[in-house]
């Protein structure tokens, strides 16, 4: 199917690795300009062929001078992937809330909330004028904020939120806004000797390979397996096509079917 994105222009955060280096990959493969942001660059991020921007989204001034930048070499903004997340991985990541001081809150919240607060509020103009699209990538954990870390959880929580209010206030000014919700996907955040599946394995007493093995069944995935970052790669594409005109204001659980309810 073709997307008819072709020349069409994207910002995408949080692109070096993982799910927003497939979003970036899938995004410039249907022929869009794409500005993508990171606090550290890949090597396979440059050659994707995007425009590659190095800058610290947590901070209060990074957003804003990433949507500077794309302005400037792109020209109008049509869609913009709030990708950015993290700080679920780690020593200290399994101990409860009691184990979370405010600066953690603090920095969790910036990272995985207001960069989306601020680089939409610094985009939102162009899309204006675009009639273009925002895409928030959260997680399942928003609706089940007890299988993770809770300042992570509960800082998606907030972002799914953030991206329903937008919709309703933006969308009939022709922005569409829509969110997209991964389970436990094959990323550094599980995968990485450094991420939250290797603490959690830790604090279990198991190998992480062993955990790793193990974690589609035990958290319900009938599909056994993890998701593929090229799985919600293609759904960013779809929802940022005309093809997806009628759809605004959704959240898009893409989790091997963890989450049982209705």
């Amino acid at each position: 199917m073709d997307m008819r994105l072709t020349g069409k222009t994207a910002v995408v955060t949080g692109a070096s690795r993982g799910l927003g280096l497939a979003i970036v990959k899938a995004l410039t493969g249907e022929g869009m300009r794409v500005v993508a942001a990171a606090r550290t660059i890949s090597p396979a991020l440059k050659e994707t062929g995007a425009s590659v921007v190095t800058a610290d989204l947590s901070t209060a001034g990074g957003p804003a001078e990433v949507i500077e930048r794309a302005l400037a070499e792109l020209g109008e903004i049509d869609l913009l992937v709030n990708n950015v997340g993290g700080g679920d991985g780690g020593e200290g990541q399994t101990d409860g809330f009691l184990g979370f001081d405010d600066d953690q809150w603090l920095q969790t919240y910036d990272l995985n909330f207001l960069s989306a607060v601020r680089a939409t509020r610094a985009a939102l103009p162009s899309l204006l004028r675009r009639r273009g699209t925002l895409i928030n990538i959260s997680s399942n954990g928003a609706r089940m904020p007890h299988a993770g870390p809770v300042p992570y959880t509960t800082a998606k929580a907030a972002l799914t939120a953030f991206g329903k209010a937008l919709s309703e206030e933006f969308g009939p000014q022709g922005v569409r806004v829509n969110t997209i919700s991964p389970g436990a996907s094959r990323t550094s955040l599980w995968e990485g000797p450094n991420g939250y599946g290797a603490a959690l394995a830790s604090s279990l007493g198991v190998e992480h390979e062993q955990l790793l093995a193990g974690l589609p069944s035990s958290t319900g995935m009938t599909t056994g397996r993890f998701v593929e970052p090229e799985e919600v790669a293609a759904l960013v594409t779809y929802l940022a096509s005309p093809h997806a005109g009628s759809i605004s204001g959704a959240d898009y659980v893409i989790d091997g079917g963890s989450i049982k309810t209705v």
